[in-house]
């Protein structure tokens, strides 16, 4: 164990045991209503529930790092009304530690990793600020300057994660524990295992710096998006250096007037969803935590751990299934879903528990209309995705989400969750059109990036690394 991250199997799993056997999250019962073809996007709300102690998330999994602490940023974007209204903002900030103010490593134990990679810090940098700027699930992240002036962020592995993470494989049967006393009947083990192997990826830095400026690159000059590219010289195994983005975090945004916060709930949308259908790639982890405010006004988005590359084929299913569901079209819908092994056709789920299903989980980009995403409404398409006990789904349990959609589908409902966060609002429909249907754009933001993409260089969508 180095510097109070628990890396035994035996260790870690003991500490998610008694997260779940102690029911941390007693899920007293969901209200659930659908959106149907002709009907205005209804706000769903998850009945009242208690939480024992959101500092016990926490203090738990913060201190686990890897895994079981990418399960509390998970949580931490959701609203589930766990606790009385009174108390509710106390727990969304507890929750918020998960994600922006983790437990943090000492700078000592940090330095050595930092020294162990780049040698002596002096050599590197003209100074290294001590108190870190953020802490994710596999590390911590400094401000510092470079010799040649530059100001830069220092992503920094913690000592002995990759043990941690592997005990976490391992632990599989208790991390799927942990996650069903949350939400229960949340994803099978396929679905976890492929959430759990993903955090390998986020262990390549190497891999991750040659992402980021690849994405860097695609984004420069762009009118309202700016990605921090990697600094290639000073990026090894543990240490991941990036330009810094001098900007303001999640929080400031949500006081923002309202016209500005759906602004950026637009490019939000467009940066996490959008990419998918036009570049077949995407960032797999959208959350507050990753969306800085840049001091020129463009959104700045970091951490590319989790950036998927798509099988054109595989997008293709995805905009085919939304298009029927948009249109109506639920016997085709089905048809899909059967030929792809989402539902069995000897179970009772018919065209139009389908098509209802879709249109209740991802309805945000079907209904045309302005659409104002309240954390409610996110949670709860979020809920039923993930957990669709409800009457009106209950056939729907036994759904098989093919692995090679986990990611995007998370993308969907999580970039929703964030949005939801901000309490942006937008005819999300019109936007979702252009990726849809190819359409022309009728949003002046969408307009504008529609000018710059015709003044970049010809290209064809990029495959993985």
């Amino acid at each position: 164990m180095a510097d109070g991250i628990p890396t035994g199997r035996v260790r870690r799993g003991g500490r998610l045991g008694l997260l779940a056997a102690g029911e941390v999250v007693r899920v007293a019962g969901i209200r659930l209503s659908t959106i149907t073809a002709t009907e205005e996007a209804r706000q769903i709300l998850a009945e009242r529930s208690t939480l024992r102690t959101a500092q016990q998330l926490v203090t738990v999994l913060g201190g686990m790092k890897g895994a079981a602490m990418k399960f509390g940023q998970i949580l931490s974007v959701l609203d589930l009304d766990l606790v009385p209204e009174s108390h509710r903002e106390l727990f969304r900030t507890k929750l918020a530690e998960l994600r922006d103010r983790a437990p943090a490593a000492p700078f000592a134990t940090m330095r050595a990793v930092m020294e162990e990679e780049l040698g002596p810090l002096a050599r590197v940098f003209a100074d290294v600020d001590e108190t870190p700027i953020a802490a994710a699930s596999v590390g911590q992240v400094y401000r510092a300057r470079l010799r040649d002036g530059r100001a830069v962020a220092v992503k920094v592995q913690y000592p002995g994660i990759d043990d941690a993470i592997a005990a976490d494989l391992r632990n599989l049967e208790l991390l799927s524990n942990l996650w069903r006393s949350m939400l229960p009947s949340a994803a099978d083990d396929a679905v976890l295992a492929e959430i759990a192997r993903n955090l390998d990826r986020e262990l390549d830095y190497p891999a991750e710096a040659l992402t980021q400026h690849r994405i860097a690159t695609r984004y420069r000059d762009h009118p309202f998006i700016t990605i921090p590219d990697s600094v290639a010289p000073y990026c090894t195994r543990r240490v991941l250096v990036t330009e810094f983005v001098d900007g303001h975090p999640f929080g400031h945004m949500r006081d923002l007037p309202s016209a500005e916060r759906d602004r950026i709930g637009e490019l939000i949308y467009r940066f996490y969803l959008t990419s998918l259908f036009v570049d077949h790639e995407f960032c797999g982890d959208p959350h507050p935590g990753n969306i800085l405010l840049a001091a020129d006004g463009r959104l700045a988005f970091v951490d590319f751990g989790l950036y998927n590359h798509m099988d054109p084929a595989h997008v293709e299913f995805e905009r085919a299934c939304l298009r029927a569901a948009a249109e109506g079209r639920g016997d085709d819908l089905y048809r899909a879903w059967v030929g792809r092994g989402i539902i069995d056709p000897n179970s009772e789920v018919d065209a139009s528990e389908c098509l209802d299903y879709v249109r209740a989980a991802a309805g945000w980009h079907l209904v045309d209309e302005h659409l104002t995403v309240t954390p409610e409404l996110a949670t709860t398409a979020v809920i039923l995705a993930v957990d669709p006990r409800a009457a009106l789904f209950q056939r729907m349990r036994q759904q098989s989400l093919p692995p090679e959609h986990v990611f995007s589908r998370r993308a969907d409902l999580f970039t929703f969750a964030t949005i939801g966060q901000l309490g942006a609002g937008n005819n999300w429909h019109r936007i979702a059109r252009e990726w849809l249907y190819d359409e022309t754009p009728v949003t002046e933001v969408g307009r504008a990036i529609a000018a710059w993409r015709d003044r970049q260089p010809i290209r064809v969508p990029d495959g993985h690394q």
